[in-house]
């Protein structure tokens, strides 16, 4: 069948259904186009974008300073490994640790395997420089968290549908519940701690907010117990919850400084996606001399990392978000989500609770986990001009593009509350 005789969105569901793995499951609208806070699918219909690729696009569909960027270093030099040097990698490398204030940076490519990055890096500190002995090494985690999907961050995920028959799993590994200092400091008085990594907001499991003194509570802890405090703000950072990072808390600066008593700040910092803007595969480490310098040459690496195109395109997207002040909108935006949000849910019971930071979100559906209403909910979102998608069954993440101005936003409220009446 041709695609003039069938719906063209069809046609590419088709092809993926029949060609490619089935390990994601999509909503059914297949796009061809983004700009800004928008995206169109294949037929021409507009949509607000309202996942922003899991917050990889923080800067917008296409920001033009970030595909310039990419674009300019491509047509010159694309990589080299790091079997040699560049000319665009110190001045990255610069950059980073200077626009985050730290001493080093390890860049890599996609969010997992920073992640991956940061718990070797502890588990080396932790044998060479706080003395425990070789492979006994533990990383306190948290209950419910995602960190990617490689087999050893799957081993320390309580998420069934991510785990099951993919063991043996790796160990080394302490979970605690989340938001829970209580728990955090009895697992981090055991022997042969390294770490505790955390992510500030659990994204996946519903943006799952916790209380506003719990990273710097945190913080507090490892430190007293001579253990790394390690940040995953891949989904988090890079101005999304109205700070820089989200370990900022609920600083007003357009950074963070030491100075703010709200900034938990990481002995390990793990960054990815919006790094990029969502134009290129970008993730860095970050921390300070006493930690870093335990990686040396030969120990840990990646062809692609640190190429020149992602130095290119991380500084453009950095850029982006100091010169328009990305945190500041998204700090402003998110209080009027919420404030709207919370006025709808006083008048109706199809929604119990708002929750989220900056422009980081959640509404939870008032009902059971294994329901269908938050997805039929997300499909009449989509007939309507707006994307957003279910996470654990009866919760809808809403995280628009940082660019998005509050006559956008409340276009948005709009279509959700007109939308979400219709399930009264």
């Amino acid at each position: 069948m041709s695609i003039d005789t069938q719906s063209k969105a069809q046609h590419f569901i088709d092809l993926e259904d029949r060609h490619g793995a089935h390990n994601y499951h999509p909503l059914p609208v297949v796009l061809n186009k983004g700009e800004g806070v928008c995206v169109w699918d294949v037929d021409g219909k507009k949509y607000f974008d309202f996942l922003s690729a899991y917050s990889a696009v923080n800067q917008g569909h296409c920001h033009p300073a970030i595909v310039g960027a990419m674009h300019e270093q491509a047509k010159t030099l694309t990589l080299t490994s790091r079997a040699f040097h560049n000319d665009k990698l110190g001045i990255y490398e610069k950059y980073m640790t200077e626009y985050f204030n730290f001493d080093k940076v390890l860049p890599m490519n996609t969010g997992a395997e920073a992640v991956e990055t940061a718990i070797k890096i502890a588990r080396k500190w932790a044998y060479e420089k706080k003395g425990v002995h070789e492979k006994e090494a533990n990383i306190i985690v948290c209950e419910n968290n995602f960190h990617g999907r490689t087999t050893t961050i799957i081993s320390f995920s309580n998420d069934e549908g991510a785990r099951k028959n993919f063991g043996p799993y790796t160990p080394g590994f302490i979970k605690v519940a989340y938001n829970d200092t209580e728990a955090l400091e009895e697992a981090l008085q055991g022997d042969n701690i390294a770490g505790f990594l955390v992510e500030p907001i659990q994204g996946e499991a519903g943006v799952y907010t916790p209380a506003d003194d719990f990273m710097q509570k945190a913080r507090a802890l490892c430190k007293k117990y001579n253990a790394l405090f390690m940040a995953d703000e891949i989904q988090t950072g890079i101005a999304r919850t109205g700070a820089l990072l989200a370990v900022c808390g609920n600083c007003s600066c357009e950074g963070h400084c030491e100075r703010q008593e709200t900034y938990a700040r990481p002995d390990i910092l793990i960054l990815g996606k919006a790094l990029s803007g969502g134009a290129y595969p970008v993730s860095a480490v970050l921390a300070d001399d006493e930690v870093m310098n335990v990686i040396q040459p030969g120990q840990h690496g990646s062809t692609f990392g640190g190429n020149p195109v992602a130095a290119a395109v991380a500084i453009a997207a950095l850029d982006v978000v100091k010169d328009e002040k990305l945190a500041q909108n998204a700090r402003k935006l998110g209080k009027h989500f919420r404030q709207r949000m919370n006025e709808y849910i006083a008048t109706t019971d199809t929604v119990s609770l708002v929750r989220g930071r900056g422009l980081l979100n959640a509404i939870v559906i008032n009902d059971s986990e294994d329901s269908d209403t938050a997805w039929n909910i997300c499909l009449k979102l989509r007939d309507n001009g707006l994307l957003a998608k279910p996470t654990h069954g009866n919760i809808i993440r809403f995280a628009p593009p940082l660019v998005m101005t509050m006559e956008q936003l409340d276009e948005c409220i709009d279509i959700i509350i007109k939308t979400l009446i219709a399930f009264n």
